[in-house]
């Protein structure tokens, strides 16, 4: 049961760890390791405390405590050092921020040093105060391994009568990677209790509870997707590349040498496709998709921004396989430093040491209009797979999404598009649709049906981005012809519309 885990907590006991705060909240969980714990370093006893039960586990004190926090303390420290005992205090976190508390803490971190007792605190997300900082040695627990998962499955499996197929243990095994101990217990339990046995209909079951899990989240949004890469006129090059990498997360993969794939970065103009391309990949993928709003990371405590990127990292990889979508990077890391006190910097920083050394299979899609304003070391390599830019669509593409939105919103309607094609060079995939869109409202208007020269009054009146935003999208398109990033489609189409040509 996560040996290297295991192996360190045994380390800090044997070296006379004083004060261990092991950051999770699982609870039955960490009582279980640290009773393996018990086993393995003889002569030990595990006693555990709650402000309801007081103390439990230790002979003759049953109950002590109870409702008296620092009457635990001085408990521990008053016991003789025959007897060799590791106290888990449960939501002790609570009682920290009293002066008298916080003291007595301080002194058994003193005091135990010469003392074979352990004090292990278990609780989640916690700012300790500053005078404890330096007094607790923090240890993260963290979540179940498959082998843990799979172990799990089986004792529930047995426990309720029912063998389990290889197959079938390794498919829900898989699907309840992420999870806590507790969530696949409960996801057991209900599956036991609606047909008497684990079988692959759970597996729908996981999904759910890894749904319900995210939405207590106030950073990550579960994004239903039913878009498709045959919904994306164009950018031929990304869609072969995104091919090629789905294929690398299967186990013959991973029995050739691959690795699991990091991710990519989508770069262009507003309007080229880079939402819907990250909605595709999740749908034809079969992942999840999590939408990251960059925005809410910085809470307003400090040291809660780092928190909950953590927390918002650990959720991620409870959904993988996943595709983790960060939209608009740019907003949210582009900014002065300066102005927050250095906190989007370490957040950043959390980030990108996290898809640099990630183990877990979520891939992660980044999007960005302006990448003047990304940090040099976003854009490093090995960060992500590959960086992309979307361009504003060729001749080619520009017929290939007219005639997609034509032919979705007017089934059967054939029209020739050669003239419109001609006439909207310069403009958006977005900009396409808006203009087949506004045809339809012209001719809907005159109750017709939809004609060629509606869609070229319509292309006449709108004013492309390309005009508006010359300068800025000339800048990207420089930046990307340097050799920082690939072409999503292989025409390369310019980004700029020629000067005194007609868009």
């Amino acid at each position: 049961m996560l040996p290297e885990w295991s192996d360190q907590l045994d380390l800090l006991i044997r070296a006379g760890t004083p004060l261990i705060w092991i950051r999770s909240t699982e609870e039955e969980r960490v009582q279980a390791l640290l009773a393996s714990v018990v086993q393995r370093l003889p002569g030990r006893q595990l006693s555990r405390w709650d402000f309801i039960s007081g103390l439990q586990g230790a002979l003759n004190q049953e109950g002590t405590g109870a409702r008296q926090p620092m009457a635990v303390l001085q408990w521990l420290q008053d016991l003789e050092a025959s007897r060799p005992t590791l106290l888990l205090l449960k939501d002790f976190h609570r009682f920290c921020d009293d002066p008298g508390i916080a003291r007595m803490l301080r002194n058994l971190a003193v005091g135990l040093r010469e003392r074979p007792h352990t004090l292990v605190l278990c609780s989640g997300a916690w700012s300790p105060p500053a005078e404890l900082e330096e007094c607790l040695t923090l240890l993260d627990l963290p979540l179940p391994r498959e082998e843990e998962i799979k172990t799990l499955l089986q004792s529930i499996a047995r426990a309720g009568g029912q063998g389990l197929d290889d197959a079938v243990l390794e498919e829900l095994t898989h699907a309840c990677s992420g999870l806590t101990e507790a969530r696949v217990r409960h996801v057991a339990a209900r599956a036991l209790a609606q047909r008497g046995q684990l079988s692959r209909l759970d597996l729908d079951d996981v999904l759910e509870e890894k749904r319900r899990c995210l939405a207590r989240s106030e950073v990550l949004e579960f994004c239903h997707t039913d878009a498709d890469p045959a919904d994306i006129g164009g950018h031929d090059a990304l869609k072969h590349w995104l091919e090629q990498r789905h294929q690398a997360f299967s186990d013959e993969a991973r029995r050739f040498g691959l690795p699991l794939p990091r991710g990519v970065l989508l770069v262009g103009p507003q309007g080229t496709g880079k939402s819907l391309t990250a909605r595709a990949i999740a749908h034809s993928w079969a992942m999840p998709l999590l939408r990251l709003d960059v925005g809410r990371l910085f809470a307003g405590l400090v040291g809660a921004s780092e928190a909950r990127t953590r927390e918002t990292i650990q959720r991620a990889e409870a959904m993988a396989p996943c595709v983790l979508w960060i939209d608009e990077i740019d907003k949210g890391f582009g900014g002065d430093a300066r102005s927050d006190g250095g906190t989007s910097q370490r957040v950043l920083a959390t980030v990108l040491t996290w898809m640099a050394e990630k183990r877990s299979a979520v891939f992660v899609v980044a999007t960005a209009n302006a990448v003047d304003r990304l940090p040099p070391e976003l854009l490093r390599k090995g960060r992500f797979d590959e960086i992309f830019l979307l361009d504003l669509p060729g001749v080619e593409e520009r017929s290939s999404i007219l005639t997609l939105h034509v032919e979705r919103r007017r089934p059967g309607l054939t029209l020739p598009l050669q003239t419109v094609v001609d006439r909207t060079e310069g403009y958006s995939g977005a900009e396409l649709e808006q203009t087949v869109i506004e045809a339809m409202h012209l001719a809907f208007a005159e109750r017709r049906e939809l004609a060629e020269s509606d869609l070229i009054r319509a292309a006449n009146q709108l004013v492309p981005l390309s005009r508006t935003a010359r300068e800025q999208l000339d800048a990207l398109q420089r930046w990307a012809s340097s050799g920082r990033a690939r072409a999503a489609s292989s025409q390369g189409a310019s980004l700029h519309v020629a000067q005194g040509e007609e868009a």
